[in-house]
C-alpha cells in the first residue's frame, strides 16, 4: 500500500517534529500567549500550530504513494513561516523580550523551513525520476 519512504521524506517529517517542539518550547515559556484572552491554562490554551503541523504530515504519510505527498509539509512550512513573517505574526516573537519565546520561534522556523525544502527537493527528484511513458 505505502512506497518506502525516501531520504527527503524522512528529513522532511523531521522538520516537521521539531517545528512541533518549537511550539511546546514557546509554549512552556509563555503559556498565556496561546489562552486567546482567558486567564486558565488548559486545553484551549494549546497551541493550534500543533494541530496543524500534525495534520500535514498525517496527509504527508496517507499521500505516500504518490510522488506529490510533500506538498502537505511544504505548505504548512509556508503558511506558517513565510505567511506568517509576511503578516507581522512571526516577527514580533523572534524579537520577544522572553528568551523561551525567541528559542521557540528559532526551533520552529529552522525545523519549518527544513520541511519545506526537503519537500520540495524530495518532489522534484521523485517526479524526475519517474518513467515517462513514450508516445507510439
Amino acid at each position: 500500500m505505502f512506497r518506502r519512504l525516501d531520504r527527503n521524506t524522512l528529513i522532511s517529517f523531521a522538520g516537521l517534529l521539531v517545528g512541533i517542539l518549537g511550539l511546546l518550547i514557546q509554549w512552556a515559556a509563555d503559556p498565556a500567549k496561546f489562552a486567546n484572552g482567558e486567564k486558565s491554562v488548559g486545553f484551549s490554551a494549546f497551541p493550534p500550530g500543533i494541530l496543524f503541523i500534525l495534520g500535514a504530515g498525517l496527509l504527508m504519510l496517507a499521500t505516500a504513494r504518490w510522488w506529490w505527498h510533500p506538498v502537505f509539509g511544504v505548505l504548512i512550512a509556508f503558511w506558517i513561516v513565510v505567511v506568517g513573517g509576511l503578516s507581522n505574526q512571526l516577527t514580533p516573537n523572534l524579537f520577544s523580550s522572553n528568551p523561551g519565546t525567541v528559542a521557540g520561534n528559532v526551533v520552529m522556523v529552522v525545523g519549518l523551513a527544513t520541511a519545506g525544502i526537503a519537500g520540495v527537493i524530495g518532489m522534484v527528484k521523485t517526479r524526475r525520476a519517474k518513467p515517462v511513458a513514450s508516445a507510439r
